[in-house]
């Protein structure tokens, strides 16, 4: 089974060295194929450099992986941010996943890193969902999937990868949780104020995705409750960061609906 790993990217110097080469040092062959959207700091020069396809392509995440799916020769698809970093069984691992459970789709937790006060309180959020399936879109996909009724919607950013999860169960196409690695997302210096400006561009994309999806913005939402409850010893051991991520939590709730009525308008 051969994979494809397709990245996006705009303005990632800080962080596509590293992604780029963790994917060259797979512990099986890789196509590596890279989808920039404008950068200006040499990104895309860079990605000329180290990926085997390198192209332009825009004008938003979702249509850049969908130009890489397209452009890919390989069975499988895998997706990653250029912040992040795959460990070197991540390949191989989905795909002994898919392999052992027969699913077409194949989802890999993740974790936080970087310096910083908000970023640890993201790190301490994002431990409580590694053992959650539900919590967890598919980053590995059959390339088949993807150039049909699978493709991501270009009309989204942010909450395309839920929107692919439940379009997948909703066609009865199942998704398997890979329990032997975990991808390093490199959040660099989060500041309250860069999470919530992010948190208000991600919520133009809900009245699409709630008309989309009735009832999973509800859902989504009660799942993570669900799990920081069910972590809750582990929270009460980070007592500062807890406090953090709380206050977190609420004011991107408030910048989600936000931006939800942003979109609206728009």
């Amino acid at each position: 089974m051969s994979v494809a790993v397709v990245v996006p990217t705009r303005n990632s110097m800080r962080t596509l060295e590293s992604c780029l080469r963790s994917i060259r040092a797979q512990d099986v062959p890789v196509e590596l194929v890279v989808v920039d959207n404008g950068s200006t700091d040499g990104t895309y020069e860079l990605a000329g450099q180290l990926a085997d396809t390198a192209v332009r392509g825009g004008p938003e995440r979702s249509a850049q992986r969908n130009t890489g799916a397209r452009l890919a020769t390989a069975d499988w698809v895998l997706w990653i941010d250029a912040d992040m970093v795959l460990p070197p069984a991540t390949v191989s691992a989905a795909l002994a996943t898919a392999k052992a459970t027969g699913a077409d789709a194949v989802a890999v937790p993740e974790v936080s890193v970087g310096p910083g006060f908000w970023t640890a309180c993201r790190a301490l959020e994002r431990s409580c969902y590694v053992d959650d399936p539900t919590l967890h879109n598919p980053r590995l996909l059959r390339r088949n999937l993807l150039l049909g009724g699978a493709a991501f919607d270009p009309a989204m950013a942010g909450p395309e990868d839920t929107d692919l999860r439940l379009r997948l169960r909703a066609a009865g196409i199942r998704t398997a949780l890979c329990p032997d690695v975990l991808i390093v997302h490199d959040e660099g210096r989060l500041t309250l104020r860069s999470i919530l400006a992010k948190r208000i561009y991600y919520g133009r994309s809900l009245p699409a995705f709630a008309a989309k999806n009735p009832g999973a913005l509800a859902g989504q939402g009660a799942g993570t409750v669900r799990a920081l409850i069910r972590h809750r010893r582990r929270l009460v051991r980070h007592p500062l960061c807890t406090a953090g991520l709380l206050v977190m939590r609420v004011s991107e709730a408030a910048a989600y609906l936000v931006g939800y009525r942003q979109g609206r308008r728009t």
